[in-house]
């Protein structure tokens, strides 16, 4: 698969630039894609990243981007065209910046596969906060924008609201939630051995200058420092674009305060360091603008939250179970407060850091692209078939009905081509964990490590009633009465490691099987030996039940002399019952 991603990308240092860098590098591992960035100049010129294939073709503010994309897309021929995108990427100027937004709707008129990942909305921007001077006139022209944005094939937001608003207010349905991803493979566990020792650090990271203002944050630590002589507030991250010599101004006003730290700009590799040696993190914005970066870094290092009480934080805390403690926006001394609480607090800090890294787990790089190209795959195949069925339709008589049909679909992936999804190999299992070698995949039965014997009789257990779990994969069933008499007899020792006493106290609620009624299976508890028949789904005289194998076929078996529908040796369920695993096999 051929992918081309538009996005801003170092040593650019333009928005949403370092999440690019982490969606190429995971594109890049893929073996099966074909990645070029389609980035934006630079001035002066700098050497590009190892490893990446970058066309610098467009430049911030230049009202011909959009068409020296096309000239690359048209060169390039890409089966899917990604945008990772704000309203501002290609401008500040709004004029420049409109023009540059029409790209995707023309790069689909142009006959590409177009995916844009949209990292905020101009209906829930604050416009005054942000300084726009004409917030009426933005708000149209970012719906506008927005509903061209939308005539692409498909858009990603990062928070449900996004996408209640997309189909609710323009009525698409194209829309999708992705999370924003924490910027990592692999999140650091929080090294608590560095938190407080010897001093307890405050974090403030961003581009400051417009929405994300220092003051507050200044004025709150004045107060936490007198509660807490040992703090230190330290400010990462330089200016933003339209806020040029912010950060400057304010650390000439905190010249003299020695407990005030400021990094400037921090390099990719300087992160972790900053990161795990941080009590806390604190976001001191007067607005948002959709999913927090600087909030998903903190969780990819453990590291507790505090930040202003705005709706799109609140969702995004809710939505993905990040642990943020919350103040009132605007105000200093309800700030101060809740780092004070937090930095005397050792063990909220510790139970916030934890849930925190817990959350990145679930949001690596890895799963988050991962989504994406299994999203763009199936798309591609499904348009594929829908113009497949429309030819089908035609009349027989219909001439040159085979060309056109190569025709329209020759930017569509084949059924032969290999899937750009990379997917586990059952080569890789341990096969000694497991009873007689079994494994799970290739129509392979599951053992479940318990001792039994040809028949299907488990062993263990109080007057041979079934248990959770209890589950024989083998037996013919072709044995005689006292066969299985004695086999019972020699298997009556023989202890199930796995098999709880004591009531199952050993299964969790959410561990024990839940297709089990255990009041219909108290009657069960001797087994009736029969002629043994019924474990391989053929003829028996021991009353109904159902065989299964591991691979989800069942089999039924039937009164004395009647031929049942399974040929394999299943799992002998009593009076009709069914684990949940067969369930779920079938």
């Amino acid at each position: 698969m051929k992918i081309c991603l538009v996005t801003t990308f170092p040593p650019s240092q333009g928005g949403l630039s370092e999440y690019g860098l982490h969606i190429a590098e995971e594109l890049r591992r893929n073996p099966f894609i074909s990645l070029t960035i389609l980035a934006d100049k630079i001035s002066p010129a700098q050497p590009e990243l190892d490893g990446f294939s970058v066309e610098r073709c467009w430049s911030m503010d230049d009202p011909a981007s959009s068409l020296r994309l096309l000239d690359a897309l048209w060169t390039l021929k890409p089966d899917v065209v990604w945008f990772n995108l704000l309203f501002s990427t290609f401008g500040r100027n709004p004029v420049n910046a409109f023009l540059g937004l029409l790209t995707p709707l023309l790069a689909r008129l142009s006959g590409r596969y177009t995916h844009v990942t949209l990292h905020h909305l101009m209906d829930t921007v604050d416009l005054k906060d942000a300084g726009v001077r004409h917030p009426r006139l933005y708000r149209t022209a970012g719906a506008v924008a927005t509903r061209m944005l939308l005539l692409s094939n498909s858009v990603s937001v990062l928070m449900p609201g996004y996408r209640r608003i997309l189909q609710d207010k323009y009525g698409r349905d194209n829309v999708h939630v992705r999370s924003h991803g924490v910027l990592t493979r692999r999140p650091e566990y929080p090294d608590f051995s560095r938190r407080g020792n010897p001093e307890r650090r405050i974090l403030a990271f961003g581009k400051w200058g417009t929405y994300k203002r220092l003051e507050l944050m200044i004025e709150a630590f004045k107060m936490v420092s007198s509660a807490v002589p040992d703090a230190r507030l330290v400010i990462g991250g330089g200016d933003h674009p339209q806020a040029a010599g912010y950060v400057e101004s304010v650390k000439e006003k905190c010249a003299g305060n020695s407990a005030i730290e400021f990094t400037g700009y921090v390099h990719e590799d300087q992160l972790p360091n900053l990161f795990q040696s941080s009590s806390l993190a604190v976001m001191p914005y007067s607005s948002s603008t959709g999913c927090s970066g600087v909030a998903h870094l903190a969780c990819a290092y453990g590291v507790p939250i505090t930040c202003a009480d705005l709706p799109d934080f609140r969702q995004m805390a809710q939505g993905e179970e990040i642990a943020i403690e919350f103040y009132q926006p605007g105000n200093a001394e309800n700030l101060a407060r809740c780092l004070i609480d937090l930095l005397t607090d050792t063990e909220k800090q510790q139970a916030m850091a934890v849930q925190n890294f817990s959350t990145a787990l679930r949001m690596t790089m890895p799963m988050i692209v991962q989504k994406y190209l299994r999203h763009f795959e199936l798309d591609q195949r499904t348009e594929a078939l829908r113009r497949v069925t429309r030819f089908r339709r035609l009349p027989t008589w219909v001439p040159s009905k085979a060309l056109m049909l190569r025709m329209m679909t020759r930017n569509s992936p084949g059924w032969v081509h290999r899937s750009a999804i990379q997917r586990p190999s059952w080569k890789s299992l341990d096969r000694k964990n497991l009873l007689h070698g079994n494994v799970n995949g290739s129509r392979k039965l599951g053992g479940t490590g318990v001792p039994h014997n040809s028949d299907g009789v488990i062993a263990g257990g109080r007057g041979g009633a079934l248990r959770p779990g209890a589950v024989s994969p083998t037996g013919n069933g072709n044995h005689s009465e006292a066969h299985q008499s004695q086999k019972s007899e020699d298997l009556s020792g023989a202890p199930a490691a796995h098999v709880a006493d004591k009531g199952e106290a050993g299964y969790s609620e959410r561990q024990q099987p839940a297709g089990i009624d255990w009041v219909r299976l108290a009657p069960l508890g001797q087994i009736h030996p029969g002629n043994g028949n019924g474990g391989n789904g053929k003829s028996g005289t021991s009353g109904a039940g159902a065989g299964s194998d591991a691979g989800g076929r069942e089999g039924t078996t039937q009164a004395t002399g009647q031929t049942a529908a399974g040929e394999r040796d299943g799992v002998v369920e009593g009076a009709g019952l069914r684990f949940r695993g067969d369930r779920e096999a079938s």
